[in-house]
């Protein structure tokens, strides 16, 4: 990697961060100048402008938990389990501030950009269709498979389970209270085991 693209890295990285926690419009090229320890035009050699490094680390923060999924789903074959573990790997996740500060990129993201930014709502729609369809296709294998009951909606489902996580995740942050989000958790936990055959 040359020194420019590790460069590049580490202003998406660091920036990540500061948008994940300040949102965009809360969020100055003197923040990111400081998070990353570069001047202005150091970081305009390699972005554009602030819309595009804001879309650039938010693919970045959603990476980290695409990543994350598919390490945790690594092994799983039942839809059961790997429903399961799709909550526990959001649950770690969120509770894990090393990794994604800020709570769940796609949550702040679609908040943040709601009526101000449309190209990173339509980034933020775009990476919840993604999780969207994944749980989608789990559901839908697991039916197929016997392990899911036939009554099953999937997107009904889906959206049950991707609500309950963001809705606890919500409240948790807004209270500073972790119980929020373990208590979504557990009922979650509780509903797919009523999929199961």
């Amino acid at each position: 990697m040359s020194k420019a693209q590790i460069t590049k890295e580490h202003i998406i990285q660091q920036a990540a961060a500061v948008f994940n926690q300040q949102g965009y419009a809360g969020t100055s090229m003197s923040d990111i100048m400081r998070a990353t320890g570069l001047k202005k035009g150091g970081i305009y050699n390699h972005f554009k402008s602030k819309d595009e490094l804001a879309i650039a680390a938010f693919d970045f923060s959603v990476g980290l938990v695409q990543t994350h999924y598919a390490d945790a789903l690594r092994g799983k074959h039942h839809a059961i389990d790997r429903l399961q573990t799709v909550v526990e790997a959001f649950c770690s996740l969120m509770a894990n501030p090393s990794t994604i500060k800020g709570g769940c990129p796609i949550l702040n993201t679609a908040i943040d950009s709601d009526d101000t930014h449309p190209s990173l709502r339509r980034k933020a729609r775009q990476a919840m269709d993604d999780w969207y369809r994944l749980l989608g296709k789990i559901i839908t294998l697991g039916i197929e498979h016997r392990q899911v009951t036939s009554s099953t909606d999937a997107q009904a489902a889906a959206t049950v389970i991707i609500s309950t996580l963001e809705g606890g995740l919500m409240m948790t942050q807004l209270y500073g209270k972790p119980d929020h989000l373990l208590q979504a958790r557990q009922h979650l936990l509780d509903y797919i085991e009523t999929l199961k055959i």
